[in-house]
């Protein structure tokens, strides 16, 4: 396993390549982000107990030639591609992307791709117009040097939630992204975690949907938590089969459901809670977090019905404001998110921990380019039907 150091240049480097080690059986390595005092982070890798399924490591590659797999990364997220870049046991390609004075995106990439797999790391998160257009250029840029194919890598996809029409007259925006990203050159997307299951049809291309959720249940397996102690709760009856497949993974914990009615976007009022959660504790799973009323609303709710203690899981963590000021009003015992999207040092606060996902992209991505046959069972699917 590629381990996580800073060089005395101050990169981040893989001490040893992937493809030497493999993991063992039934363990997972999970890598938690740890900030210093001087803001760079600092990355431990911890070997956990993985409570998913067995044989999630156990290939035989086809071995394909690694010279010719390039990973490129944008401006959204660039520490999370290094990550992925590290584990993987290889460099992030070299490419300039520079913002002209009127805001136009300029890029160039700094070495041969022709005949090569490419990877572009780029989440659509906010500012998420600037860093689609970022991404459509990244893509038009390897198309037009020849790249053998091209693999968009979308931790977080922006505008999945405009994903259907509740009302008259309303954009459907995830098909217009999808087709935007098809139409500039991209052969295939590895998304993580997408808002519903049915914006992968939007695709006219191949699309691999992982889940980020087998990170938080590793680091969940890691705390005392009693079984029998235990609730999972779902923030929304939109969010159900989510919150069943979670709850199955953990010991088939029982099942609450929060009950509510939104009267706008990003404005929400909890009604009733459906399950029992008096002297539990509680887990609310989610796929996002923008502003957080939906879940803090729940969480109060939760306190109010009993439950000893909150904890709020989500892959995204978009913090919107006010978020912060709700997640940290001392509701949540815990709140456990995913670095898909960057969180920026004045968004943090003490009930925070951000989780991984560089392990989980970075082995989708060597089983995409192996064209390995035996799927996705450990990353793509937490059993949600």
């Amino acid at each position: 396993m590629a381990s996580l150091a800073y060089s005395s240049s101050g990169k981040l480097a893989p001490t040893n390549n992937f493809r030497s080690s493999i993991p063992a059986k039934n363990t997972f390595i999970s890598c938690r982000v740890n900030y210093k005092e001087n803001g760079r982070p600092n990355l431990q890798q911890e070997a956990m107990p993985y409570s998913l399924t067995s044989n999630q490591f156990e290939r035989t590659p086809v071995r394909k030639d690694e010279k010719r797999l390039r990973i490129f990364s944008g401006t959204a997220n660039p520490l999370l591609s290094e990550e992925v870049a590290c584990y993987m046991g290889l460099d992030l390609g070299k490419i300039d992307i520079k913002r002209f004075a009127d805001g136009e995106i300029y890029v160039q990439l700094r070495e041969s791709v022709r005949g090569c797999d490419v990877y572009l790391v780029q989440p659509t998160c906010p500012p998420a117009n600037e860093n689609l257009m970022e991404l459509l250029i990244m893509i038009d840029a390897c198309r037009r040097a020849s790249a053998k194919t091209i693999t968009a890598v979308i931790p977080y996809f922006g505008y999945a939630r405009a994903d259907r029409k509740t009302q008259g007259r309303e954009s459907i925006a995830a098909k217009l992204v999808a087709n935007l990203i098809t139409e500039a050159g991209a052969d295939r997307v590895l998304a993580c975690d997408l808002h519903s299951g049915q914006s992968m049809g939007y695709f006219d291309i191949p699309v691999d949907h992982v889940h980020g959720q087998p990170v938080i249940l590793d680091y969940l397996a890691s705390k005392t938590i009693k079984t029998d102690d235990l609730v999972v709760v779902s923030p929304d009856v939109g969010g159900v089969a989510r919150a069943r497949a979670f709850a199955k993974k953990l010991s088939d914990a029982p099942l609450a459901i929060v009950d509510k009615r939104r009267h706008g976007h990003n404005v929400a009022e909890v009604m009733n809670l459906i399950g029992d959660v008096k002297g539990k504790v509680a887990v609310m799973v989610d796929d996002m977090i923008d502003t957080a009323g939906t879940i803090a609303k729940g969480a109060d709710l939760l306190h109010r019905e009993g439950a000893r203690e909150v904890y709020a899981c989500s892959t995204h963590a978009v913090f919107s404001p006010p978020a912060i000021e709700r997640l940290s009003s001392g509701l949540f015992q815990e709140v456990i998110i995913t670095n898909t999207i960057p969180v920026s040092e004045k968004n943090y606060f003490p009930q925070l921990t951000v989780l991984s996902v560089a392990n989980l992209l970075g082995e989708s991505i060597w089983r995409v380019h192996d064209d390995y046959p035996g799927g996705f069972e450990h990353f793509s699917g937490l059993g949600i039907d």
